[in-house]
């Protein structure tokens, strides 16, 4: 099983780094004052912003592995896994990490705004590319904030101001996102993304425990398409198939759920699978391997 740092909370990462705990729902470390690091692979049972210079190479994110370019941002959301896991090396890194809980977010508008920054999900690897000013801005912002905190105890005012501080933050980042979705080929970037929402808003409304895993046809007839057209729209898109699409959105989803303590039977019926067995042998065939021989990596 791989070594997986529980981020239950926003300061349970400020401890493992060694940085000052400054309050109970969010956290702020200037990777600057706390670097070299040891890395770690990740839980998030919080929002996260890492707003980095130099990223470490080979990270993990959405089970993919990708490089993330200096100058950007990493956004991570609650039940996502994302970082790289600890081979014992100490590294350099200069920026920010931004964390908070969502119990900070409850009874609040942001808490439903949050359902509009598209750049929290996994969809999302090409990470936020920052110009510099706005590297200069959010940092600003960040040093502020955590003056606030460091200043002033916890209080209903002091989380107005952290709302405050947050909703800027936030939207610096959704101008970037829409700035770069501008910049993208729409006849099938758009597409792609709207398929990718799709199958994401499936299984957070749970829609698999009643209709299985969802298939070429629904995600087509959803998307006012028909399977033809959604599946040459793709495959411009992708080089891949609808359907294999599919299958790797699922299997990555049933990787989070394995990493985060689901057997394998729990995890096939959470996904949709009628039997346990066709949830491992889509897995083997997605993967190379069994779920069991995953989780033993």
């Amino acid at each position: 099983m791989k070594n997986i740092l529980k981020l239950s909370d926003p300061n349970v990462y400020a401890r493992f780094l060694h940085a000052p705990v400054l309050h109970p729902l969010v956290s702020i470390i200037h990777y600057d004052e706390v670097s070299p690091i040891r890395p770690s692979l990740n839980r998030y049972g919080v929002y996260g912003l890492f707003i980095q210079r130099n990223y470490p190479k080979n990270l993990t994110y959405g089970m993919k592995m990708f490089d993330a370019p200096d100058g950007s941002i990493i956004a991570v959301e609650p039940g996502q896994i994302g970082g790289k896991e600890d081979d014992g090396e100490e590294i350099n890194i200069s920026g920010w990490a931004l964390l908070f809980s969502p119990e900070l977010l409850h009874g609040t508008d942001l808490e439903a705004r949050m359902k509009e920054y598209p750049f929290f999900s996994y969809f999302s690897t090409e990470t936020l590319k920052m110009e510099p000013s706005e590297w200069s801005r959010i940092s600003q912002l960040l040093t502020q904030l955590r003056h606030e905190l460091e200043e002033n105890p916890d209080s209903p005012s002091l989380r107005s101001v952290i709302l405050g501080y947050l909703r800027i933050i936030l939207e610096y980042c959704q101008r970037i996102y829409l700035r770069q979705l501008s910049r993208e080929d729409k006849s099938s970037s758009d597409l792609l993304k709207r398929f990718h929402s799709l199958l994401r808003e499936y299984y957070l409304e749970g829609k698999q425990l009643e209709l299985g895993v969802p298939s070429v046809n629904y995600c087509a007839e959803q998307l006012a398409y028909s399977a033809r057209y959604l599946g040459d729209m793709i495959h411009k898109a992708t080089g891949g198939t609808a359907i294999g699409y599919i299958h790797s959105f699922v299997i990555d989803q049933g990787k989070n759920l394995l990493m985060n303590g689901h057997n394998v039977n729990e995890t096939a019926h959470l996904l949709g699978f009628e039997f346990p067995h066709h949830f491992t042998r889509l897995f083997k065939k997605v993967t190379g391997l069994t779920p069991t021989e995953f989780l033993g990596k």
